[in-house]
């Protein structure tokens, strides 16, 4: 083989490898996101990959704006809008390789996890907080006593009485967070910013 077929072999491998490494997958991750003016909206993914998001918003970026984005379980990544569409939009990224592999490691236990069905709040150690109550705040300012069950670095699971449709946006305490399943008597609700492990122990408050 010459050495110019030898070249063009390696970068269609390189290439395919790429393909490979940004292959896009559908999931549902709650999070926000900040513009470049510092403005910061709620969000959902549509599909993503560690080359890119599309992203579910009412607050579409202007292309080539930068945003940064806080995706629950994925933590904070950047990258800049690359193009528009009814209802949102997509940002692509430029990972340094140890952080794109940890993203893509990341994915493949979240896919995982969704086709066997397990529950996305139970991925993550759960203990009881020695001040086991807070305070649940609806978007209209309406407050709640909650019990709080259990809790871990990514959600919660409260006793209220309130009944929520899943999808609502609560604040818990001071963390703003997700309805993710009701039950009787009480919720889960995912945080749309996980707690890092210096903040997590029995001692959190909510």
């Amino acid at each position: 083989m010459t050495s110019l077929a030898i070249m063009n072999t390696n970068v269609t491998q390189t290439r395919n490898a790429e393909r490979r490494r940004h292959q896009r997958v559908k999931l549902r991750l709650w999070g926000q996101f900040m513009r470049e003016d510092r403005q910061e909206f709620d969000c959902v993914t549509i599909d993503i990959s560690p080359g890119g998001i599309a992203l579910s918003s009412e607050s579409p970026g202007e292309i080539g704006e930068k945003i940064v984005v806080y995706l629950n379980q994925i933590g904070r990544v950047q990258g800049v809008v690359s193009r528009r569409f009814h209802g949102g939009f997509a940002i692509s990224m430029k990972l340094p390789p140890l952080k794109r592999e940890k993203m893509a490691d990341q994915l493949t236990w979240l896919v995982n996890c969704q086709a066997l069905g397990l529950p996305e709040d139970r991925r993550h150690e759960r203990i009881l907080p020695l001040i086991p109550h807070t305070t649940l705040i609806l978007p209209n300012g309406r407050e709640f006593i909650a019990g709080i069950i259990d809790v871990s670095i990514s959600g919660a699971a409260l006793t209220v009485a309130v009944d929520l449709p899943t999808g609502s946006p609560v604040t818990v305490g001071l963390t703003r967070a997700q309805v993710v399943r009701s039950f009787s008597g009480g919720i889960a609700v995912e945080f749309l910013r996980m707690f890092s492990a210096h903040e997590f122990g029995p001692a959190i408050r909510l």
